[in-house]
């Protein structure tokens, strides 16, 4: 059975950087599409940033785009997130998820995924 672990989270000053980890045990994803989605406090789980199985093709949303940058090492089975010049709207907890999809292109919609990590927290502190 698939299981998803996120580590790398932690306390930042505005600035700074983070990368977050994504490790997969219990089955492959080198076929699947990969994204990584975030919730704030008292706010919907929203969109971070996708790639496709090969990494050839990815996706960012507009506030973070420029500033982070996914990945994914198949070696590892794993994908990561560096996120740089982050900011206090960036703090929330961040999940990595597995697509249902296999194809050339990743996708945003948070149905189109059907695992999903644990979280782990990043804070940005002003």
């Amino acid at each position: 059975q698939l299981q998803l672990v996120e580590s790398g989270g932690g306390l930042v000053q505005a600035g700074g950087s983070l990368r977050l980890s994504c490790a997969a045990s219990g089955r492959t994803l080198h076929v699947h599409g990969m994204g990584w989605f975030r919730q704030a406090p008292g706010k919907d789980r929203e969109f971070v940033a996708c790639t496709n199985w090969n990494g050839a093709s990815t996706s960012y949303a507009d506030y973070v785009k420029g500033r982070f940058s996914i990945s994914r090492d198949h070696a590892k089975n794993t994908v990561y997130l560096e996120m740089n010049s982050l900011q206090p709207a960036d703090t929330a907890v961040y999940y990595c998820a597995k697509s249902q999809s296999y194809g050339s292109t990743c996708y945003r919609a948070i149905g189109e995924y059907d695992a999903w990590g644990q979280g782990t927290q990043v804070t940005v502190s002003s």
